[in-house]
């Protein structure tokens, strides 16, 4: 697993970077620094990703760019940091996805706890990420007609509703419901209905 507490400076100021890095390093994060947004993607793939701290006007991508990119790929946190910052500017970068948007001169207690805000979030997104995977690969087990029942409880409807729907005896909706529990591994109606709602089933309506 990634270690959560790697945070990458992404700046064309050199001293700006130096600066951060000996805060953040001060405060026991594992830090890496890089001069520019392409720098930061070209090693992208043989990182260890935490957090990104990122300057908004850089030459080349800037900051909200490097956002707009990342968010394709990564639920890695991004915290924009401007020394040119206006309302227009954070409404855009906070749109975009931004973990926070801080000015130039930045508190620094402002921004670590803006740091520990983003990587926790991070460990909760991380967790939800796994469950979803886990509830998909046991979704993917259920036949056709599984799933059509599933939508039909998950529409909050009765065994005898979703027989007559699909054409066959309350037994065998009952049966095919029996299936869906075991293969969902839900213990309980309401379990399995969280567990659907996790996998987005009711805005995806069961591709069938």
């Amino acid at each position: 697993m990634p270690d959560l507490q790697t945070i990458h400076i992404v700046d064309d100021d050199d001293a700006a970077r130096q600066s951060l890095e000996f805060l953040l390093k001060s405060h026991k994060f594992t830090v890496q620094a890089h001069e520019s947004a392409d720098a930061f993607l070209a090693s992208l793939p043989n990182l260890s990703l935490g957090c990104v701290i990122s300057d908004v006007r850089m030459p080349g991508m800037n900051g909200i760019e490097l956002l707009q990119r990342l968010k394709k790929t990564s639920t890695i946190p991004v915290i924009l940091i401007t020394g040119h910052g206006d309302v227009p500017l954070a409404v855009e970068a906070m749109k975009q996805g931004a973990a926070d948007f801080l000015e130039k001169p930045y508190n620094d207690a402002l921004l670590l706890d803006a740091i520990h805000a983003a990587l926790n979030r991070l460990g909760k997104d991380g967790k939800r990420e796994a469950e979803r995977a886990s509830i998909l690969d046991k979704l993917a087990t259920l036949s056709t007609r599984e799933r059509q029942v599933l939508e039909g409880l998950m529409a909050g409807q009765a065994n005898k509703v979703i027989a007559y729907e699909l054409d066959i005896s309350p037994r065998t909706v009952e049966i095919y419901r029996a299936n869906v529990m075991n293969k969902m591994e839900a213990g309980s109606l309401s379990e399995l209905v969280r567990k659907a709602l996790v996998a987005g089933i009711w805005t995806m309506r069961l591709n069938r």
